[in-house]
């Protein structure tokens, strides 16, 4: 199976490239996703998280306070680090499951998506890199709406990542997201022949 991989930073509209794929019949494995499900309760990153942030990250039924988190992390690399080191791991063995039960499938194609693929040296291990890139007005405009981010909150995600010209440079595709839902389909329909090619 065929394993692309799918990146743009936060708020340039790759999940939405992710769901317009899985709608031509390539599926689609999420790291949020992933993320949040290795994080529930009972987990054992859950615990270690606790154990290296304190109870402040925690609701009080326990489970993560992914923003207490978040607010923590994002103005920190060292924390982000230490919190990636927990949370990547199982990312990854989470991912590689799910890849294996793919292909079990008879799936001959497949898209990983994740915000870090280049951040993280994982561009060159797919069998190409598609890079969902948008101007960072509208990235941050999506953020305050979507999320409910303050502006420097989302100015601190943003710069959390490498710029979307560093990640273009990885590409084998790059879409455009700048312009309206339909145009972005568009491009998506036209890049589906090529990942299934």
């Amino acid at each position: 199976m065929r394993v692309f991989g799918l990146t743009g930073n936060i708020g340039a509209g790759k999940s939405t490239v992710g769901r317009l794929l899985a709608t031509h019949g390539i599926p689609v494995v999420d790291a949020d996703q992933l993320a949040r499900e290795v994080v529930r309760k009972g987990e054992p990153a859950l615990r270690e998280i606790a154990a290296r942030f304190g109870e402040a990250v925690l609701q009080p039924d326990g489970s993560l306070d992914r923003k207490a988190l978040a607010a923590r992390v994002f103005q920190d690399p060292a924390e982000r680090a230490a919190l990636n080191a927990i949370v990547h791991p199982r990312i990854a063995e989470a991912s590689a499951l799910k890849m294996a039960a793919l292909a079990d499938a008879g799936y001959e194609v497949a898209v990983y998506e994740a915000a870090l693929l280049v951040e993280n040296g994982l561009a060159e291990s797919f069998a190409g890199l598609i890079v969902v890139v948008a101007p960072e007005a509208e990235q941050l405009a999506r953020l305050v709406l979507r999320d409910g981010m303050s502006e420097s909150e989302a100015r601190a995600r943003l710069s959390a990542q490498l710029p979307s010209a560093e990640k273009v440079k990885r590409a084998t595709y790059v879409l455009d997201n700048r312009g309206s839902l339909p145009e972005l389909e568009a491009q998506v329909a036209r890049l589906v022949p090529a990942l299934k090619g």
